[in-house]
């Protein structure tokens, strides 16, 4: 936000998600879900992995939510996932959305 110099209350607004909810994902109280994630990147004009990600000084990228550790399982799942085309990347969330409910419905 700081970066494309829009505040929170204009994030709020321009995604319809309460200031609220963006105040607990900023204090990392919580994280957004993937189908936020998207809204908030169409408005920022940034992909997922910019979004979350930040350059240090020593050109490793981190996350805000999640340490990404280029030898980690987590990095190449999202390397993996930025090459897939768009039509593929939905399916993916889609099919990750089933199981985080399938998930839920059975107490996992």
């Amino acid at each position: 936000m700081r970066e494309k110099g829009i505040s929170q209350k204009e994030l709020a607004e321009k995604t319809g998600i309460s200031p609220s909810t963006i105040s607990d994902w900023k204090r990392k109280k919580t994280n957004p879900s993937a189908d936020k994630l998207k809204i908030i990147c169409d408005v920022l004009e940034m992909n997922v992995y910019d979004l979350l990600s930040e350059q240090d000084q020593g050109g490793c990228r981190t996350a805000d939510y999640v340490i990404v550790n280029r030898d980690s399982e987590d990095y190449l799942l999202l390397e993996t996932y930025h090459s897939l085309h768009e039509a593929h990347r939905e399916r993916v969330n889609g099919y990750l959305q089933a199981l985080r409910e399938l998930g839920n419905d059975k107490g996992v």
